[in-house]
């Protein structure tokens, strides 16, 4: 199976729409797939024709769907918070989402939280893509995850392997999804597997693990961090302009 693996695409639907063509995912005949590393949602403008582009390719089976932790704040505001309009809703993107999803404007949005609320659950985005995901995806050769694979603290500062991490709980997976995996990897992998990543800005691991650039200036490297273990994809679209896809061809388990 030929995989195209992306992730964080955070509503930029135009630029993942535009790296897809130039790596030839739509004129791909042979069995393939997308994959999403998590994080669709949150900040870009283009949320309905994302929402659309996703659903039509969950009809046709062309697509694997991995939860991140922006799918926990939409979630959380929906459910949780009963559609209020909290800091971290507006400062991360959610509640703008919502926005877009639901067709509600800001005042109606405000004033009306609970309505507003069952509206967004309403939505394709809660009752057939949230719905559609999975912690991760595994294959022969790799790992596909947001985050990182759930993991402990090693008592020093950093984290620690868990034999049992397939099994791990709810919260231990709403947890990793926050992991910077670059970081995550010194100590944490999978032997003979390489572990696809997305939540944390490539730049990152660019800069601070291979003395390429900055994080975030003109010089800033934004491409696919790659090292042993580890392939991380988040290019920090709403900074960048980019989203991010490597073509992965590997046996399913």
């Amino acid at each position: 199976m030929r995989y195209y693996v992306t992730s964080d695409v955070h509503g930029f639907y135009t630029p993942l729409r535009n790296t897809l063509e130039r790596g030839g995912f739509f004129r791909d005949t042979e069995p393939h797939k997308l994959v999403v590393a998590g994080d669709l949602f949150d900040r870009g403008g283009e949320a309905v024709e994302l929402q659309n582009f996703i659903l039509d390719l969950l009809e046709r089976d062309e697509v694997i769907l991995i939860r991140g932790n922006h799918e926990d704040l939409f979630v959380e505001l929906v459910t949780t918070d009963n559609g209020v309009s909290r800091s971290h809703h507006l400062s991360n993107g959610t509640y703008d989402t919502a926005i877009q999803l639901t067709g509600y404007s800001m005042r109606k949005a405000i004033l009306n939280p609970l309505e507003f609320a069952r509206a967004a659950r309403e939505t394709p985005y809660d009752k057939t893509i949230l719905r559609s995901m999975r912690d991760y995806y595994e294959t022969k050769n790799y790992i596909i995850t947001h985050g990182w694979i759930p993991c402990v603290p090693d008592g020093l500062g950093g984290l620690a392997y868990i034999g049992d991490w397939r099994e791990a709980s709810k919260r231990s997976w709403r947890q990793a999804r926050w992991f910077n995996g670059m970081d995550a990897a010194r100590t944490v992998y999978e032997d003979d597997k390489t572990i696809v990543c997305g939540h944390w800005h490539t730049s990152y691991g660019h800069s601070k693990y291979e003395g390429k650039g900055s994080e975030f200036g003109e010089d800033a490297d934004f491409s696919p961090y790659m090292a042993p273990g580890i392939i991380a994809l988040d290019a920090c679209a709403a900074h960048s302009g980019i989203v991010n896809c490597i073509i992965v061809e590997d046996e399913d388990i």
